[in-house]
């Protein structure tokens, strides 16, 4: 039985100029104790179908099954299996942290759980925090302590729409070395996230959504085959000639452009040399999930689920 599976999911919203269809007929499932990888650009739809999934909004059509159990019509054992980390900063300002984890405990019909408590404040980093008023906390403290309540009762089923989403380096790293534990241990993951090389390092598989439909789906490593084998990387000042930057990819004074052989780098770095581009910091790179993910949601690549 899949930990997760989204059967044929559509959702409408009405709009003044119309209905928008936010999802059309979105189908996979999540094997249990799988790292998957949700991704896709702003109103691609990752968010609808995590509300979805979270019985916070209605599917226009299809089903969504949590271990079994459909996120509508057997709502409280759906919700019991998952542990939910939104993107918004959602606290309540009148308890301290260790009262917000019992609070939430006690929404599940958990007591006495204070072993598990102090084991997620330690594995986030929110130890010395415990008795912290939740409006004294930074940001990033308050994002830790959102994932410890998706976490206080225990789900087979961790989802983290976004949870990195503007904090620090540690708290990704304290973050990925605790979640990356429960995953081991036999968690299932879905994460959705626009930090690529965050989803290609953890990720087993990947479903890619753009505008509503899913445009790929599977293991990261059969996805990343897709991509050109290698790269020319350098970092210049001056603009490259047209023929150039239609195949290139740039980011600031970084240049990436596809090489598929010691050859093609060779004719690459002869016609930069001939249009008198000075360059620095010559890379020879493999193609990595982003530039996948970049051809996909621009239609280089055939889309194919």
């Amino acid at each position: 039985m899949p930990a997760v599976s989204f059967q044929n999911v559509s959702k409408t919203f009405a709009t003044a100029r119309g209905e928008l269809h936010a999802l059309k007929g979105v189908s996979f499932d999540i094997e249990p104790g799988e790292f998957f990888g949700l991704l896709g650009p702003n109103g691609a739809g990752k968010t609808t179908l995590i509300s979805i999934l979270a019985g916070l909004s209605r599917a226009s059509s299809g089903r969504v099954l949590v271990h079994g159990a459909d996120v509508q019509s057997d709502f409280a054992q759906a919700r019991r299996s998952l542990g939910v980390v939104p993107q918004e900063l959602v606290f309540d300002p009148f308890f301290n942290v260790r009262e917000a984890l019992r609070f939430q405990s006690g929404y599940f019909g958990i007591q006495r759980n204070d072993d598990w408590i102090d084991e997620l404040l330690a594995g986030l980093g929110l130890a010395d925090k415990a008795n912290a008023n939740m409006r004294q906390l930074s940001g990033g403290m308050k994002r830790r302590v959102l994932v410890a309540q998706a976490l206080v009762h225990k789900p087979p089923v961790i989802v983290l729409d976004e949870p990195t989403a503007g904090v620090d380096v540690e708290l990704r790293q304290t973050l990925w070395a605790f979640v990356s534990r429960l995953n081991k241990q036999g968690s299932t993951v879905l994460l959705t996230t626009h930090y690529l090389e965050e989803a290609e390092a953890l990720c087993h598989r990947i479903a890619m959504l753009k505008l509503g439909q899913v445009v790929a789906l599977d293991k990261t490593s059969e996805l990343l085959k897709r991509a050109v084998a290698t790269q020319l990387c350098f970092k210049t000042d001056q603009a490259l000639p047209p023929a150039l930057a239609a195949q290139a990819r740039v980011t600031g004074r970084v240049v990436r452009l596809p090489a598929q052989d010691a050859v093609a780098v060779e004719r690459l770095l002869a016609q930069l040399r001939e249009q008198g581009i000075a360059i620095e910091d010559i890379e020879i790179r493999k193609a990595d999930l982003e530039d996948v993910f970049l051809d996909l949601m621009s239609g280089h690549q055939e889309a194919s689920a």
